[in-house]
């Protein structure tokens, strides 16, 4: 019988003893799997370039209406004036950002160069580390020149680009997390089907798809702000463009502001959350019929980590985009500081993690680092 990731072959022969003894039996159990693989294929080949190309033509058809904004520009307040405190802080972020550029860095490059860690759950990683790369760089060398020149002006075309680089990577994570799910799903509820449905042409589509919504769905966020007016004030107190006190500053009636929030929270990234708690539901179930400690505490040790990502991950994201304290441009926004959870938390802890609880994936950087 052949292993899988994290697996023992006692293990599989539990899952699977169980899968066709007790709830079908065997030919039933593969129809079924069958179907709903074939089910998963049909979507993502005929319907995903569906839903895109309806995307992409909702947001030119947006960008398309003409913008009478009054603004031209808007101000970021960032930390405000630090005083003395100045070169401390932009030494803390800098150390900070190179510490979780660097970690992720080496992440994608073990995985692409190293054959032993070419296997789905890495190939996943190296994707969440890429786009943790993109969402560091887009913020934190912004933040750290308003932390040296006190804040500063930036412009409207400057600001939304900025929050479309922002929401690629928090759109992909949220799908590549739930594809990480489903991939821990499938080694654990069906190991003797994981190799045969988690093929590397099936990891290749479910990233490229995650990728492309993100993408997509960037653009029609984008599209949707330049859509809304300005014409009041334009200071906006924080250190990027963030959502929140972008839409605050809008003087437009145009229903878009509202559909700004929407569109960004509950399909893309609350649907993934939901399809992730449903997954570890099934995971969970299957767990507890192991009949040995040993299986059961191995096999949720193969989705242990994964699950720390998924808690850090949200915990932070709904933290630091939250507005929970009301915004006083007199001092400093403590819904700033809360958004350095989600800005740099998880990008340092989460190579951290798949490094230090992964016995393979240490002996790799030791071997990588020469120590």
């Amino acid at each position: 019988m052949k292993s899988f990731p994290g697996l023992s072959e006692s293990h599989m022969k539990s899952v699977w003893s169980h899968n066709s003894e007790h709830v079908y039996p065997p030919g039933l159990c593969q129809e079924l799997l069958i179907e709903a693989t074939a089910r998963v294929t049909f979507v993502l080949h005929v319907w995903t370039p569906v839903v895109l190309h309806k995307i992409l033509l909702y947001g030119l058809q947006i960008m398309t209406n003409k913008n009478h904004t009054l603004v031209k520009d808007f101000l970021l307040l960032g930390f405000g004036d630090l005083h003395d405190f100045k070169i401390v802080v932009f030494t803390v972020f800098l150390v900070l950002h190179i510490i979780a550029l660097t970690s992720n860095v080496l992440v994608v490059v073990l995985v692409v160069f190293i054959r032993s860690l070419h296997s789905p759950m890495y190939i996943f990683i190296s994707q969440l580390s890429l786009s943790e790369i993109v969402f560091t760089s887009n913020i934190v060398p912004n933040m750290l020149w308003l932390i040296l020149v006190g804040g500063g002006k930036v412009s409207v075309a400057r600001c939304f680009f900025q929050f479309y680089l922002l929401a690629v990577p928090v759109v992909s994570q949220c799908l590549l997390l739930a594809s990480m799910s489903f991939d821990r799903y499938l080694a654990i509820c069906k190991p003797l089907h994981y190799a045969s449905i988690m093929t590397f042409r099936h990891q290749l589509k479910l990233s490229t798809f995650c990728w492309s919504m993100a993408l997509m769905i960037a653009f029609v966020l984008y599209a949707l702000l330049r859509s809304i007016e300005f014409c009041g004030s334009n200071t906006i107190d924080h250190f990027f463009s963030d959502i929140s006190p972008v839409v605050e500053l809008s003087c437009s009636d145009n229903p878009a502001v509202q559909l700004v929030t929407f569109v960004f929270s509950f399909p893309f990234v609350l649907c993934p959350f939901i399809f992730i708690i449903a997954t570890y539901i099934s995971i969970l179930h299957t767990i507890l019929k192991i009949p040995s400690t040993t299986g059961r505490h191995k096999a949720f040790s193969t989705c242990s980590s994964h699950l720390i990502i998924v808690n850090l991950y949200y915990g932070t994201l709904a933290i630091g985009s939250t507005p929970i304290f009301p915004s006083n441009v007199n001092s400093v926004n403590p819904n700033k500081i809360l958004s350095l959870l989600y800005i740099f938390l998880t990008p340092l802890i989460n190579p951290l993690i798949y490094s230090l609880r992964n016995q393979e994936m240490r002996n790799v950087i030791r071997k990588f680092t020469y120590l």
